[in-house]
C-alpha cells in the first residue's frame, strides 16, 4: 500500500507538523503531528480517510490506536498508528490521504477518569522477577476508567434492573455494606452486568454471544469494541490505569513501599516494601463476618485519581491469562485462548506482593470469590 500524503484541518485546538509513514513490511501507518490550544478536557482527534486525493473522506477507518479519541493532551510527536491491512485489505494507490481534526473534548462522565493515550512501562521493577511479567514499553489509546470498584449498591440497582430486561441469571453478589465493593460475582456476571447498565443508560453493549447481546449463561463471548457502554479493562489498560502516571515503582501511588495506612491488604513480613510489619488484615476493616473489605474511596486516590488499585477486592479484567508481551505492543488484547481470566490489584486478603501493579493474577471466569470485584472502563474514542 502506498501513501501519497496526509492533509490536515483543524479548528481550535491547532493540529500542525503532521507526519506520516508506512511502516516497512508491514500494513501499519504510523502518524505524529502536534498539538496546541486543547481546553481542560484535552482535544478530540480524529481520523478521516480519502482514496481520490482528498476529494471525499467518506471512507471507514475503524482501527485505530494512540493519540486518537476524547482526551489528546497539547504536545509535540502526538502519536497514533493504523492498521491499514485491517481497514483496507489488499488496497493500493497513491491517491490515500488521513485528514486529522481537533476540537476540545466533552466533560469526562461522572466517577470516571480520562486515562490518557501514550507509552508506559508495564511489568515487573524494583528488583522484582516476575517471570510472566518483562518490563516492555506499552503504548494504550485514551480510555476512561472508573474511579471506584463498583459497590453493592450500584450492583443490586442494574441488577434490579437487569432482571426485568432478560438477565435473568445474575448473582446477587455479597458486601459488607451499599458502600463497600461487591464480590462474589464470575468473569460472566461482571460482563453481563456491564452490557445491563449500558442499557440502561442508553448505551450500546459491548459484550455479545452468538451475535446477540450476551444477557444470561456462560457461552463464548466476543467484544464489540466500539461500543461506546460499560465494560472491563484489559489487562494492558489496566495496570496503566494503576501505576497513575508514574513509571519505575510497585504500587498505585508511586513508591516501592506499602502500609495500612495506603490500602486494606494482609500485612506480614518485610518483603516487596511491606512496612506494616505482621498486622495481618486491616485492624480498621478486619471486624465481623468475611468479606473484611473497606467502603469505596477510604484511601487516597493514585495520579490518575484512581481508588483502591491495590488491595480491597482484586479486578477482574477481559483478557484471557497468558503472555501479552509478546504481542504487538499498541493496545494489547491479551491472549487468544484460555481457561483463566485475568484480574488485578489484590485483595483484602492479599500480601504486599499481590498488590504490586506488575503483578498478575488469574481465576476461572465461572467462579466467585469474596476476594473479587471489578471497576468499569468506558472507550473515550466517540
Amino acid at each position: 500500500m502506498l501513501w501519497a500524503g496526509i492533509a490536515s484541518s483543524s479548528a481550535d485546538p491547532l493540529i500542525s507538523n503532521v507526519r506520516v509513514s508506512q511502516r516497512p513490511g508491514t500494513n501499519f501507518v504510523d502518524v505524529y503531528y502536534n498539538l496546541s490550544g486543547s481546553g481542560p478536557n484535552g482535544a478530540t482527534v480524529s481520523v478521516e480517510l480519502s482514496d481520490n486525493r482528498g476529494t471525499s473522506y467518506d471512507l471507514p477507518i475503524t482501527w485505530l490506536s494512540g493519540h486518537v479519541g476524547n482526551g489528546v493532551p497539547d504536545g509535540t510527536n502526538r502519536y497514533l498508528v493504523w492498521n491499514a491491512g485491517s481497514d483496507r485489505p489488499s488496497s493500493f494507490s497513491t491517491a490515500m490521504r488521513l485528514r486529522l481534526t481537533a476540537v476540545d473534548s466533552p466533560p469526562i462522565p461522572e466517577a470516571f477518569a480520562l486515562i490518557p493515550a501514550g507509552p508506559f512501562s508495564m511489568g515487573r521493577t524494583s528488583g522484582d522477577t516476575d517471570s510472566d511479567a518483562p518490563s516492555v514499553t506499552v503504548t494504550v489509546s485514551a480510555f476512561y476508567m472508573g474511579k471506584y470498584e463498583v459497590t453493592k449498591a450500584l450492583w443490586d440497582d442494574v441488577r434490579l434492573w437487569g432482571i426485568m430486561n432478560g438477565y435473568t441469571d445474575l448473582r446477587t453478589g455479597t458486601a459488607k455494606s451499599a458502600n463497600h465493593p461487591v464480590t462474589k460475582i464470575t468473569w460472566f456476571d461482571a460482563l453481563k452486568w456491564c452490557n445491563a447498565r449500558s442499557q440502561k443508560e442508553g448505551l450500546k453493549p459491548p459484550y455479545l454471544s452468538n451475535n446477540s447481546v450476551l444477557k444470561t449463561g456462560f457461552a463464548n463471548t466476543s467484544t464489540d469494541r466500539t461500543a461506546n457502554g460499560y465494560r472491563l479493562p484489559t489487562e494492558a489498560e489496566w495496570e496503566k490505569a494503576a501505576r497513575g502516571g508514574v513509571s519505575g515503582k510497585r504500587y498505585p501511588w508511586g513508591t516501592d513501599t506499602i502500609t495500612h495506612s495506603q490500602a486494606n491488604h494482609y500485612a506480614t513480613g518485610t518483603s516487596f516494601g511491606n512496612l506494616s510489619g505482621d498486622l495481618g488484615y486491616h485492624p480498621t476493616y478486619a471486624l465481623g463476618d468475611r468479606p473484611q473489605t473497606s467502603p469505596v474511596g477510604s484511601f487516597a486516590p493514585n495520579g490518575y485519581g484512581l481508588y483502591d488499585m491495590a488491595g480491597n477486592v482484586t479486578e477482574w479484567c477481559r483478557d484471557w491469562y497468558g503472555d501479552i508481551y509478546g504481542q504487538i505492543r499498541t493496545d494489547p488484547r491479551g491472549a487468544s485462548t484460555g481457561t483463566l481470566r485475568v484480574t488485578r490489584g489484590g485483595s483484602w486478603i492479599s500480601t504486599a506482593y499481590s498488590c504490586r501493579a506488575a503483578q498478575r493474577g488469574a481465576d476461572y471466569p465461572t467462579d466467585a470469590y469474596d476476594g473479587s470485584g471489578f471497576r468499569l472502563a468506558r472507550n473515550s474514542t466517540p
